[in-house]
């Protein structure tokens, strides 16, 4: 196995400066680990931009609301979020609007 030191800040430690991380020798853990570290910066990436919409949505316009309902359907589908989670999110929305 490879052994390498990252920051601490990177995997969550925040008692050591450093911490160990195994990196994987099989050619399908590599890319499996690709594909991982891939889909949790999309992911980062998505959450931001709804939590963002969802801001803006709560003292906007009916087309921000819009936006972030439509972010909300598709951040549900996608498993980004809970499907229950969407529905309290756009309830709420909605009470704010009236």
């Amino acid at each position: 196995m490879i052994y390498a030191l990252i920051p601490a800040k990177f995997d969550g430690c925040h008692h050591t400066e450093f911490s160990e991380f195994v990196l994987p020798n099989l050619a399908s853990a590599k890319k499996n680990m690709r594909k991982s570290r891939a889909a949790a910066i999309r992911n980062r990436a998505q959450k931001s931009a709804l939590r963002t919409a969802l801001k803006r949505a709560a003292s906007g316009s009916a087309a921000e609301r819009a936006e972030a309902v439509k972010l909300l359907d598709r951040a549900a589908r996608k498993g980004l979020i809970h499907k229950n989670a969407a529905a309290r999110h756009k309830s709420q929305l909605s009470r704010a609007a009236k």
